[in-house]
C-alpha cells in the first residue's frame, strides 16, 4: 500500500471511529428514553392516584367539605388508575379497590381496610415496577456510558498510530530529504539519504534524490579537480 492510500484510509478510519461513536451516543440515550418514559408517563401516574385515594378516603372531615365531596375525588383518581394498567397485578387490586370504596365511605370498617390494603398494594406494584425501570435505565446509561469510553480510548489509541504512522512515513523522510540537501549545498558532497531506515513508500525517492546528487556531483566534478565525482555513487553503494 502506497504512502498515499495509507494515510487516506487512517484518514477514513478515524473518521469512520469518531461518527460510530456519535451514533452510538444517540443509541444510548434512545434505549434509555423508553425506560424513563416508563417511569414518567406509566407508573408515576398510578402512583400519584393511590395517593389521592388515601388523601380522599382518610382526609380529616374539616380538609373536605362534605363525603361526596372525598367520593368524587376518591372516583375521580379510581378511574385514572383503571386507566393506567401497566402491570400483571394491577386489575386485582383495581377490583378489589372498587368492590369496597362505597361501603367504606359509608362507615364500614372491614370494607374501609380491604380499600387501604388495595389501595397500598397498587401503590408498591407500581412503585417497585418504578425502581426496576429506574435500575434498566441506569444499567443503560452505564453500558453506554462505557460503550463511549471503550470507543473514544480506541480512537486515541488509533489516532496515536496515524500520528506515529506519518511521522515515520512522511514526516522523517522529509526531514531526511531536507538535511540531505542542506548538507550538499554546504559543500557535503559525498552526503546522500539514507535508504536503511527508509520507509517502501519513499525508497523510490530517495534513490532518485541520490541519483539526482549524483548527477550534479559530477558536473561539478568534471568542472573542478578538487571536487570527487561518479565515485561519490560508487561509495555510496558499497556503504
Amino acid at each position: 500500500m502506497s504512502a498515499s492510500k495509507s494515510v487516506k484510509f487512517g484518514a477514513w478510519l478515524l473518521i469512520a471511529l469518531n461518527l460510530l461513536m456519535a451514533f452510538g451516543s444517540i443509541w444510548v440515550f434512545m434505549r434509555m428514553s423508553p425506560a424513563i418514559e416508563t417511569i414518567i408517563a406509566r407508573n408515576a401516574v398510578s402512583f400519584e392516584a393511590t395517593e389521592d385515594m388515601l388523601a380522599a378516603l382518610l382526609a380529616p372531615e374539616e380538609k373536605l367539605s362534605n363525603t361526596q365531596a372525598s367520593q368524587a375525588m376518591f372516583e375521580h383518581a379510581l378511574e385514572r388508575a383503571r386507566n393506567n394498567i401497566t402491570e400483571d397485578k394491577e386489575p386485582f387490586y383495581v377490583t378489589q379497590i372498587t368492590a369496597n370504596y362505597k361501603k367504606a365511605f359509608a362507615g364500614d370498617v372491614e370494607a374501609k381496610m380491604l380499600t387501604v390494603k388495595g389501595i397500598t398494594a397498587l401503590g408498591n406494584i407500581n412503585s417497585i415496577a418504578m425502581r426496576v425501570a429506574d435500575a434498566k435505565a441506569q444499567q443503560l446509561g452505564r453500558s453506554g456510558a462505557w460503550g463511549v469510553v471503550f470507543m473514544a480510548s480506541t480512537s486515541f489509541a488509533l489516532g496515536l498510530l496515524f500520528l506515529r504512522f506519518l511521522d515515520k512515513t512522511l514526516m522523517e523522510p522529509i526531514q531526511e530529504i531536507a538535511a540531505t540537501l542542506k548538507a550538499f549545498r554546504q559543500g557535503e558532497w559525498m552526503r546522500r539519504c539514507s535508504l536503511k531506515d527508509a520507509p517502501p513508500s519513499m525508497h523510490n525517492v530517495f534513490t532518485a534524490i541520490n541519483e539526482v546528487l549524483d548527477s550534479l556531483c559530477a558536473r561539478i566534478a568534471s568542472d573542478s579537480p578538487y571536487i570527487p565525482g561518479p565515485s561519490a555513487h560508487e561509495k555510496r553503494k558499497e556503504t
